[in-house]
């Protein structure tokens, strides 16, 4: 069994869909006359520095989704069996589904982006290496009442969402332990009740479209299970002002296909593979710890032979060696460029960033390994992590010059 992954806002990079646009010329062209501007320059150049901003980078993520999809399409002529996205992801679920044109879902991402752009005086913040009970629990003791979950990501990767002045004044209460709080670079509380009048106007927005059947089951974030009939708009409104439910939704699927005696594989379609990572966690997360061979002895006195009790492991060894080597791999060249960036780098180092062009920024912490794959940085003004691929320190430019 399969299911595509649709990535959402975060996923973006200038250079997305390099390869698609002109393949894909006649979709480009429809989607820059709705947009009202070149989907094609904003996602290969950003000369205006907008592919970070909200209203941009929604419609930038669903068209390279799309163009993605149509492409696999046409290389493999085969559909899922599921499809999903992560918050904005769902649209380009939808798509799949063919439960609207590819205008149509433009359309829609199109106002989603602009309400939620509107919403400011909010915060996120990623909190890693604690569970949902343990967090509810901080805010509680804390009376940090304008803060909730937003994002279920794994049982270990959660986000939450806020007011903007709570969400600075509560990283001393999670700093704590294993625990690491990360503040995410979005201006809006997604996902929260925050977002309630943006939820209400989309709600309206939503009612001028009509909704084909699904073709493909498409998972829902706010449920958690697979759309209902005539729930679309009902689905979609309400996501923007509830939390995301990825963790539940991978789990479900997961078991789904169990239950049928398979496996479910996850396929991420768009751009980056951040959904594939957290997939990968996720199992790791989830998991039953190996337990070795043992024998046990028998209970009946005049047994001569012992029996030999096996626990189902979640692969061969070979497949678990080869998979360990992988992880290791990965988080050796991880943690060998966070090394390196410390170790030229002090706290305060001036940097130039490859998205963001002509802005100069300042680092406030030391590089870190940020949801246990990204070598990131956290910037001061800016108020966010960004990608050490995403960076070039500012001493290193004069010394190439």
């Amino acid at each position: 069994m399969k299911t595509y992954m649709f990535p959402g806002q975060g996923s973006q990079s200038r250079r997305m869909g390099e390869n698609l646009f002109e393949e894909f010329q006649e979709l480009t062209d429809k989607a820059s006359n709705i947009l009202g501007y070149s989907i094609k320059e904003l996602c290969l150049n950003d000369p205006q520095r907008q592919l970070n901003k909200t209203q941009f980078t929604q419609p930038a993520i669903y068209v390279v989704s799309a163009l993605s999809y149509y492409k696999k399409l046409e290389e493999t002529s085969e559909k899922p069996d599921f499809v999903i996205g992560h918050s904005l992801g769902e649209f380009n679920a939808l798509l799949a589904s063919e439960c609207y044109t590819f205008e149509s879902g433009l359309k829609l991402v199109k106002k989603r982006g602009e309400l939620m752009s509107q919403a400011t005086d909010g915060g996120m913040a990623a909190i890693l290496n604690s569970s949902k009970e343990e967090i509810e629990q901080i805010l509680q003791d804390n009376q940090l009442a304008e803060i909730e979950i937003a994002n279920y990501n794994t049982p270990s990767q959660i986000v939450i969402s806020g007011s903007k002045e709570e969400i600075g004044k509560a990283e001393p209460y999670f700093q704590k332990g294993e625990i690491l709080y990360y503040p995410l670079n979005t201006g809006g509380a997604f996902h929260s009740r925050f977002m309630q009048p943006a939820s209400k106007k989309f709600a309206v927005y939503l009612k001028k479209f009509k909704f084909s059947p699904l073709q493909i089951p498409v998972i829902s974030n706010v449920t958690a299970q697979p759309y209902k009939k005539n729930s679309v708009v009902k689905n979609l409104s309400k996501q923007i002002d509830s939390g995301v439910r990825w963790s539940d939704s991978i789990q479900y699927l997961m078991k789904l296909a169990e239950q049928k005696e398979s496996s479910m594989q996850f396929e991420e379609v768009g751009n980056n593979d951040v959904l594939t990572k957290i997939v990968d966690t996720l199992k790791r997360e989830l998991a039953p710890i190996p337990v070795k061979e043992q024998t046990a002895q028998p209970t009946d006195k005049k047994e001569t032979s012992q029996k030999t009790v096996r626990t189902k492991n979640v692969e061969t060894p070979s497949e678990a060696k080869e998979i360990k080597k992988k992880e290791k791999l990965d988080a050796i060249s991880v943690e060998e460029k966070v090394s390196s960036w410390n170790a030229k780098y002090p706290v305060g180092t001036k940097a130039k960033s490859k998205v963001i062009e002509g802005e100069e920024l300042e680092t406030r912490t030391e590089a870190v390994i940020l949801f246990g794959h990204r070598a990131a940085v956290y910037m001061k003004d800016y108020n966010g992590y960004f990608d050490l691929n995403e960076v070039v320190p500012v001493i290193q430019n004069q010394m190439t010059t």
